[in-house]
């Protein structure tokens, strides 16, 4: 069973300049804290890193999924709720203990945008190579090995799904 611990930004937290780079100027976020609190520390480090640079800062809140038995030693799944210039973007990242790097952790950031995903590619993820289509719908953007960008079209908008692998 699971422990459902919802959790509201109680100080503003810098994002790390990159998901695989940690700032030691701040301390461990709130999500950092429950995490630890029920159990979870090999990836202490990691969740912390991870939520930051993903933007969990004050004005933003998270769910963290917490296994009710040998935390430490199970996936640990992470939803979050961030707010953009157009609304929110619903952030879900999972931590995974004893891997070859430590934690690993992978997230998916989901947002709308008021725009058409031809747009969507061209201004926001401007370095991202457009590789075809999915199937039908949904235009695949590449950002490396690790990284990919699904848009989506959404009535006169798009949904753009950021899936990375953080090393």
């Amino acid at each position: 069973m699971l422990q459902l611990a919802s959790l509201h930004a109680q100080e503003s937290v810098k994002p790390a300049t990159a998901p695989n780079t940690i700032n030691s100027t701040s301390g461990p976020n709130t999500i950092t804290q429950a995490a630890v609190q029920t159990g979870v520390l090999s990836c202490a480090v990691r969740i912390n890193q991870v939520s930051g640079f993903l933007g969990f800062g004050t004005q933003a809140a998270a769910l963290l999924m917490t296994p009710a038995s040998e935390p430490d030693q199970r996936l640990i799944p992470l939803a979050m709720e961030v707010p953009t210039e157009w609304g929110s973007a619903y952030v879900s990242a999972v931590f995974a203990p004893n891997q070859a790097n430590g934690c690993g952790a992978a997230y998916d950031a989901v947002m709308y945008w008021p725009l058409r995903c031809e747009a969507v590619a061209t201004v926001q993820f401007a370095n991202f190579k457009p590789i075809g289509q999915m199937k039908k719908d949904i235009t695949v953007l590449d950002g490396g090995v690790t990284t990919k960008v699904f848009l989506l079209p959404a009535g006169s908008g798009c949904v753009s799904i950021k899936k990375e692998v953080v090393l």
